[in-house]
């Protein structure tokens, strides 16, 4: 009897605790279910202030078609100036950056071969002059002895062939003089235009072969920028174009104009080359990188700065606010252009008017509330 009784105290403890657990476990669920109403009630009631500034309007607007362009700077004109004969040099004193004139001696080549060379031809011209004073005396003395019936006229044409050999001599003679001439005044080297020394490629007392090159010199005054198009691009580039250059390292932009184009597409690549000539800018150098945005044409359509279309779905798309929520949609990316220096896109489907939020915002889930400081411009 008495064990019957412990079974049963046992059995309604266990009970109780059972029951109080139950209760507990009740209990925090039911706080757990309030929570999450709550922070949905919140987050349902929250409204995310904007800035005028994270909105913009699309727009029907006219945008500037055009091609982006880079490469480097080149000097339209430049030189490089070689040895037109071999020997040592001397006397060259430019530098880099040393300015020089068109015609100005630059340096010299040792000019002792060249000036022996003249003295030999010049020798050889005067015996050959002698030669031909004495075939001229033979041959008007045997003119003479023909005509007073002395001697035979096959005398005579011995003779005036000497002569006519010995003026061809001499002509030759005077041509190989002209030549040792012209050698003696290669061994000046002379500027062949105006500029600054690019670079200065040897030093004094080098013996220097033929066509060595001894300096570059380059002309600023004009400037030009070598640039390579795609076909599809080049199709709608024309000589008289303009562009608006950036100069690395610079914030000033540099008006060109398209020079020329060149005929032929690069092997390969098949990109095809053009040529902007730059407006006269101070300080600019051979070499500089620029880049920039040839116009090519004018397109209208309702466009949006090409920073607010977002990437990171499947499809590109806008964040819209429309009735003070955030949308999304998705939209077909049109033609690009410059609207104010800025790069904008034309899109559809979007309606002018439609408020935007910029990429500046970052992601927004779909439905998110949001009040906007003020309208956007």
């Amino acid at each position: 009897m008495k064990r019957w009784i412990t079974w049963l105290l046992w059995g309604a403890l266990l009970l109780a605790v059972a029951l109080g657990v139950a209760r507990a476990l009740n209990a925090r669920k039911t706080q757990q279910a309030a929570a999450t109403q709550a922070a949905e009630a919140l987050r349902a009631n929250a409204v995310l202030g904007l800035a005028a500034a994270d909105v913009l309007v699309a727009q029907n607007t006219e945008m500037t078609t055009g091609v982006a362009l880079s490469g480097p700077l080149k000097a339209v004109r430049s030189a490089a100036v070689k040895a037109k004969v071999a020997g040592e040099l001397q006397g060259l004193t430019l530098r880099e950056g040393d300015s020089v004139r068109a015609g100005q001696v630059i340096a010299r080549i040792d000019n002792t071969e060249g000036l022996a060379r003249v003295r030999q031809a010049s020798q050889q011209a005067e015996g050959a002059q002698a030669q031909v004073a004495i075939a001229q005396r033979q041959r008007d003395n045997n003119q003479a002895l023909v005509n007073q019936g002395f001697i035979s006229r096959t005398a005579l044409d011995t003779s005036l062939a000497n002569l006519d050999a010995a003026q061809a001599s001499h002509q030759a003679a005077l041509a190989a003089l002209d030549i040792a001439r012209k050698g003696l005044a290669d061994t000046e080297l002379r500027a062949p235009l105006n500029g600054q020394v690019a670079s200065r490629l040897v030093q004094n007392g080098e013996r220097v072969a033929l066509d060595t090159r001894i300096v570059e010199i380059v002309d600023l005054s004009a400037l030009e920028l070598e640039a390579a198009l795609a076909p599809s691009d080049a199709l709608n580039v024309r000589v008289g174009q303009k562009a608006e250059l950036l100069i690395e390292g610079a914030t000033l932009r540099v008006p060109a104009t398209v020079a020329r184009i060149n005929p032929t597409a690069q092997a390969g690549s098949r990109s095809v080359l053009i040529y902007l000539l730059l407006d006269k800018t101070e300080g600019l150098r051979q070499g500089l990188f620029a880049q920039g945005q040839l116009r090519t044409g004018q397109t209208q359509g309702v466009a949006v700065p090409l920073s607010a279309v977002r990437t990171d779905k499947p499809q590109p798309y806008l964040q819209l606010v429309r009735e003070g929520k955030v949308m999304h949609q998705t939209v077909a990316l049109g033609t690009r252009g410059r609207v104010l220096d800025e790069d904008w896109v034309a899109v559809t489907p979007l309606a002018a008017g439609e408020q935007v939020l910029r990429v500046s915002v970052g992601a927004l889930r779909e439905g998110t509330a949001v009040s906007l400081a003020s309208q956007p411009k």
